[in-house]
């Protein structure tokens, strides 16, 4: 049985230490008794994600194998059975504005359906990304307007790909068509970046020197709110900081076994775990509180870098990914390319089934995001662009109904999709990129 009080605590309770500031996650108490019905789906928080895999995939491995329902899950998408009724797989999509065909315009056109600019200079020119048309309106409410993750930290420059200036296989969110967003891919600055009080890096990290753990400095605070709220929100306001003392538990962990290697990793940014899932995982979790405590609403996550020449040895691939994209039409090639996509999957899956398992309201916090997981290459062998491999999850709050595979009988373009999630988080626009319609069959209500 929900708590509900007459004084609401407000939405934007924040606890305060030393160069910490901490938000909380939706409690009951946030809702007085009077306007319970705030809580209703009709007015849940939205929050909207983009997961970006490069590279492309084996379709033949990741078509379901049902033209309409996922009863059929194909073998890279098996290990999203547990949270299927709250995904849609769409087949056919075409990103038309990244060709003519290359690395770097399939990141860069991902989120903004627009042409990239061919220049090896810093003359570049793309367009305002969907993730941050969203910012500028729902994000203006939270702490951090957007969220920019990612696994790699070397930013490459000068020339990329094929004419193209590096920025564009570096960046997928731009705030303009001149100004790309930076992604961080160190777990601790992003962790700073949530929980602390801002200032630039060395205030952050001085700061951080002055506590033994963000909790500890807010101890006296945290025990003071409990004494005036409900069992069932104490309840989750516990479940909420063991969550973020266990992510920095991690991050610490993994900060000392970098200490104690006698030599530097080029291949990963210092202090991050070393196995690549693991990393994975805590940039994930990282998300989930991000979202849990509402210090942001959009998010995007580059879950490797075009042309990563990245290799997998923990799941028996031990090949270059880059390499193996360009197959040649080998079977081994392509089955270890399935290997990859199956592993980026099975770390989103396990993603879902957190945020599935994270209550929010009368539901979860899966019910009420939005998460566009795919790619801008199709197949990769030919720098293809066409029939991309597209995944949404989420809940949209009640309106998308999952355990779906909408199979498009003519190509669409995937702007019409970033149209219909922006639309579906209250950024109305007319048209987006390239696009000719919304994907109106993506959505229906549950109780239908």
């Amino acid at each position: 049985m929900r708590f509900i009080t007459k004084k609401a605590i407000a939405r934007r309770t924040f606890l305060k230490g030393v160069g910490t500031t901490l938000a909380l996650p939706l409690l009951d108490s946030m809702i007085p008794a009077a306007t319970a019905s705030i809580n209703t789906p009709a007015n849940a928080v939205r929050r909207l994600g983009y997961v970006f895999m490069p590279m492309g995939c084996d379709r033949s491995r990741w078509t379901p194998g049902s033209e309409d329902t996922l009863d059929e899950l194909s073998p890279i998408l098996d290990s999203l059975a547990p949270v299927k009724d709250h995904i849609t797989i769409l087949t056919n999509m075409e990103l038309r504005s990244a060709y003519p065909g290359s690395h770097a315009t399939s990141n860069a056109s991902f989120l903004s359906a627009a042409k990239a600019k061919v220049t090896e200079s810093s003359d570049y020119y793309l367009g305002t990304t969907a993730d941050q048309l969203a910012a500028k309106q729902i994000g203006q409410e939270t702490q951090l307007p957007s969220l920019e993750l990612a696994m790699d930290l070397l930013q490459t420059v000068g020339q990329c790909d094929n004419g193209y200036a590096c920025v564009y296989q570096n960046n997928l969110s731009w705030s303009s068509p001149t100004t790309p967003l930076p992604a961080e891919a160190h777990p601790r600055l992003v962790f700073e970046n949530l929980f602390g009080e801002g200032g630039t890096p060395e205030e952050r990290r001085a700061a951080l020197t002055k506590r033994a753990s963000l909790l500890d400095s807010i101890a006296d605070s945290i025990q003071r709110l409990k004494r005036g709220l409900g069992p069932a929100d104490r309840s989750r306001i516990s479940e909420y900081l063991d969550s973020i003392r266990e992510v920095e538990r991690r991050i610490q962990q993994a900060e000392s076994a970098t200490e104690d290697s006698p030599l530097p990793d080029l291949d990963r940014p210092m202090g991050v775990p070393a196995e690549y899932a693991d990393h994975a995982r805590l940039m994930f979790d990282l998300q989930l509180l991000a979202y849990q405590g509402d210090i942001t609403r959009v998010t995007t996550f580059q879950i490797a870098r075009e042309t990563s020449n990245r290799s997998y040895p923990e799941i028996g691939v031990p090949d270059p990914h880059h390499p193996l994209s360009h197959h040649g039409d080998n079977e081994e090639k392509i089955a270890k390319l399935a290997k990859i996509n199956a592993f980026h999957v099975s770390l989103f899956a396990e993603y879902l089934e957190k945020l599935k398992n994270t209550p929010e309201g009368n539901g979860s916090l899966l019910d009420n995001v939005l998460i566009l997981y795919g790619s801008g290459i199709g197949n990769p062998n030919i720098h293809d662009h066409t029939n991309l491999p597209t995944i949404v999850a989420g809940g949209a709050a009640g309106d998308m109904k999952g355990n779906r595979h909408i199979n498009f009988k003519e190509v669409t373009p995937l702007a019409n999709l970033h149209l219909s999630l922006l639309d579906k988080v209250g950024v109305r626009l007319d048209s987006f990129g390239d696009s000719n319609g919304k994907v109106d069959e993506l959505f229906e209500p549950l109780s239908v």
